[in-house]
């Protein structure tokens, strides 16, 4: 099929015939019909589905029907692995383009892409950086370019990525413009408006099908300093059918957690950023395979975990917004059978979440060392790395990072393929340095609001659905009581 042909017929009747052709389904899930027909008819869109609810099947459809290549672009290299062996499964070329492509392998993935070989290319924010995949792009039909997670590319979102800031840079380099389609799970009405507005799609279709889920049954447990909230872990733990998880918001509690549960007999796994990719990959079969009554974790697991079947998700401490809540006890029930979202709740958890925002903004001191770190190495041949910038710099490696992150941000610096940090306004002073950190620390201030609202969520007496839902701006729930909480 080739771009001058007669357009697919998108009406329902034949999309549902073309869905039963493909995917085996009789009829769309809520949303998916609008979000496959705007994108065959070539329309920008931004989906919003809660998880489990059918995403990857809004871009995979309309990419089997449309020519050309459909790129996607997603952070999770799990997921793209997963969705890549499942799309090769049913016989469709796909491939992907990240940190695990072996450097010897890139020219001929690179050629046979152009020869138009694969369907589907999944590839991630950093790699879309590169130059070799950017003048690539430039000679590419491509029918669709597909941004997962989507909240990642605002800087209002719960886990911006200064990464995405360069994604409508690599829509825009694209022989001929293809429509986008973005994907989250959660966003509020002002991350979807910087959504639409970093990648370029301003007039784009919003699909959103309410962040409601009956299914999933929400608690919240009272208990103050770690022997209570043991105990109570315990308790859920040895009460609750199937496989969970128990979120901590630290390595050492995650860690420490495991290890009670494990001396009481309850069979559990660890998993966090601190432990080697052999120990963590593991430790994640096992929790696929249903080895283990609990992924004791902190939120380096669980995105892209294509594991439908939790039962419970459990978080220890108090999260810091209610989108991250939200999106980790939604991993729970995804296969629409019952599932349980469980916070036990200490008030004091609520110094630990502010000691991690005072680590994101950094001092007026730290980011005009940071900037002219990077600008002392600006005439090297290439832009320097975080490592080189640090070499040089007398802020510590973590406020360093978070210095150069907020400089991109500003338009300051612009981040490049490796690590690498390019100075963009050159010959900057003090004061005005300092009011680019000034002008971030709104931010700040809306963390510190999302926090109470999470902290009113743990603490108040309404439906904790209803709760959720209004801070959404959701307001579908049927006369404001769920049924499924333990207030209700």
């Amino acid at each position: 099929m080739t771009a001058t042909e007669a357009p697919v017929d998108t009406s329902p009747k034949a999309l549902r015939k073309l869905l039963k052709e493909h995917f085996g389904f009789r009829k769309f899930r809520p949303g998916q019909l609008e979000a496959v027909q705007a994108a065959m008819d070539q329309r920008d869109t931004l989906i919003i589905m809660p998880t489990g609810s059918g995403k990857s099947l809004c871009f995979q459809f309309p990419a089997l029907e449309l020519p050309g290549t459909t790129i996607v672009v997603s952070p999770l290299i799990a997921l793209m692995k997963d969705q890549v062996d499942s799309l090769r499964e049913k016989g469709i070329p796909a491939v992907v383009v990240n940190s695990t492509l072996p450097a010897a392998d890139r020219p001929q993935v690179f050629a046979d892409i152009l020869a138009e070989k694969y369907d589907f290319v999944y590839t991630t924010p950093e790699q879309l950086a590169r130059p070799d995949l950017r003048e690539l792009l430039a000679n590419l039909l491509v029918d669709l370019f597909v941004v997962d997670e989507a909240h990642c590319v605002s800087q209002w979102g719960h886990d911006f990525r200064p990464d995405y800031l360069a994604l409508g840079q690599a829509i825009e380099a694209i022989r001929e413009r293809p429509p986008v389609l973005a994907l989250t799970a959660t966003a509020t009405e002002d991350v979807v408006e910087d959504i639409l507005t970093r990648l370029g799609i301003p007039d784009a279709d919003v699909v959103h099908t309410g962040f409601y889920r009956p299914n999933l049954t929400l608690v919240v447990r009272h208990a103050e300093g770690d022997a209570a909230k043991r105990a109570v872990l315990l308790d859920l733990l040895r009460e609750t059918d199937g496989t969970g998880i128990v979120y901590a918001a630290t390595v050492k509690a995650a860690d420490e957690l495991a290890a009670f549960l494990a001396d009481w007999g309850i069979p559990v796994a660890a998993y966090h950023g601190r432990m080697t990719p052999k120990k963590r990959a593991d430790a994640q079969d096992r929790f696929m395979a249903g080895g283990v009554k609990a992924m004791v974790a902190t939120n380096a697991f669980g995105l892209g975990i294509d594991k439908p079947d939790i039962r419970f998700v459990v978080h220890y401490h108090l999260p810091g917004t209610v989108e991250a809540f939200y999106q980790e006890f939604g991993r729970a029930g995804r296969d629409g059978e019952p599932a349980t979202g469980v916070l036990l709740y200490d008030p004091a958890d609520q110094k630990l979440q502010r000691f991690f925002g005072g680590g994101r903004y950094p001092e007026e001191a730290d980011l005009v060392n940071a900037y002219h770190a990077v600008g002392r190495l600006a005439d090297n041949p290439d832009p320097p790395t975080l490592a080189e910038v640090l070499a040089i710099s007398p802020v510590p490696k973590a406020r360093l990072k978070v210095c150069l992150d907020l400089l991109a941000v500003r338009g300051v610096l612009r981040p490049e393929p490796g690590g690498r940090y390019r100075v963009v306004r050159r010959g900057l002073d003090r004061d005005q340095i300092a009011r680019e950190g000034r002008a971030y620390r709104d931010r700040a201030d809306r963390d510190a609001t999302k926090l109470a609202q999470l902290v009113e969520y743990a603490e108040g007496r309404r439906c904790r659905w209803q709760h959720v839902l209004g801070y959404f701006g959701d307001d579908s729930l049927p006369g404001g009581r769920c049924g499924h909480c333990d207030e209700c």
